[in-house]
């Protein structure tokens, strides 16, 4: 059966970015009003040419999202379960190759968690570890998501990529959403950034999505790493990926996240910068290139960039993040996986939600619909 990979072959990336930066105004405009906007389209709209029409795009974008999500933004916490990780990568403070003491979440640990989590009022989790197959593998986080299931109303995870009956005995458990980014579509600077570990396996990774939607999951996220190569070429393969995954598993729901390089232990200084200008441009560009795709910001954003740009297409945002295993109540002085930048309390988030005239939205699925 033919996967991603077969559809990533046939690109350039080199031909592919010099499509992007030749764009004119003229695309860009007929992008604009296209009432079915494709690839191309896509790219005129994360253009250079389509800078002077960020107005118009940030308006379009507002306005579709209202119409499909209407004025609501889902809230959730990330729940680091370990900092164990088999993989050198080259931003992370998890890294092996990073001399820092580990730690992994016990069973009585993982409640003590739960119970700082729920108390916040959160009723959907990201559970997050390192890439350490031995220590964190399917056996952990099948007791992890047995043991906290019965607590939320969605658990989704962010962990190393599985194989597909994996992910099919997962499943059944309650996981609910796993996302996965390639980081970088570039495959040479994809080596460069993962010398060592399963990471290292470019191909196993870009189709982690093709063994997810054939496990039948209920949702998948997707993104890049921005700071890591040209954001604008990264992004269209992430369109190409998403187009081609909504085409062959219309039964998943999907969203995209926009993770910029932050600083951590040890830290990579971004090779390409990615302006909070840049950003406003490729959320807005997401949103009118698909009507249907979640779009996410965590906390490694600012508090005034949050503010302003929550509006423009997003739907679902992190609050009062720990990016540490046991960061709630357990531990919250062990090592974190990258420094946040808005470090407002959920009650806060909340507050200024409804102040902009939006509902938060704490979960998204119920246990009595299962």
């Amino acid at each position: 059966m033919s996967s991603f990979k077969d559809i990533f072959d046939r690109h350039s990336w080199d031909l592919e970015k010099e499509s992007i930066y030749g764009k004119t105004a003229a695309d860009v405009e007929r992008a604009l009003t296209s009432p079915a906007r494709d690839l191309e389209d896509f790219k005129a709209l994360i253009s250079p040419a389509a800078t002077p029409y960020l107005e118009d795009m940030a308006q379009l974008s507002q306005q579709l999202t209202l119409q499909r999500f209407g004025n609501t933004i889902q809230l959730y916490a990330p729940f680091y379960l370990s900092n164990e990780c088999q993989n050198i990568c080259t931003y992370c403070g998890f890294s092996l190759d990073n001399k820092i003491r580990r730690k992994t979440l016990s069973d009585k640990e993982i409640l003590a968690e739960t119970a700082a989590i729920k108390a916040m009022g959160f009723q959907h989790v990201l559970l997050v570890t390192g890439e350490a197959n031995r220590t964190v593998g399917v056996p952990y986080l099948a007791n992890a998501i047995k043991q906290i299931r019965s607590h939320f109303a969605n658990v989704s995870m962010e962990v190393q990529p599985l194989d597909q009956h994996e992910y099919e005995e997962l499943i059944p458990l309650g996981l609910h959403a796993v996302l996965v980014y390639q980081e970088t579509y570039h495959k040479a600077d994809y080596k460069k950034h993962h010398p060592k570990g399963k990471k290292s396996n470019f191909d196993y990774r870009l189709e982690t999505p093709d063994r997810l939607g054939k496990a039948g999951i209920h949702k998948m996220g997707l993104g890049a790493l921005y700071g890591l190569e040209d954001w604008r070429v990264d992004s269209f393969f992430v369109a190409l990926h998403l187009d081609y995954l909504e085409r062959t598993y219309w039964q998943t729901k999907y969203s995209i996240s926009f993770p910029r390089l932050r600083p951590f232990s040890g830290g990579l200084e971004p090779k390409v910068e990615m302006t909070d200008r840049d950003l406003v441009q490729l959320i807005c560009a997401y949103r009118l290139f698909d009507q249907e795709v979640e779009l996410s910001l965590s906390t490694r954003e600012t508090e005034v960039f949050r503010n302003n740009v929550l509006k423009l297409g997003i739907t679902s945002m992190s609050a009062g993040s720990k990016t540490n295993p046991g960061g709630y109540s357990v531990e919250p002085q062990s090592l974190e996986q990258f420094e946040i930048s808005d470090e407002r309390t959920p009650e806060e988030i909340s507050e200024l939600l409804l102040k902009q005239g939006y509902e938060p939205v704490w979960k998204d699925w119920d246990l009595v619909l299962e």
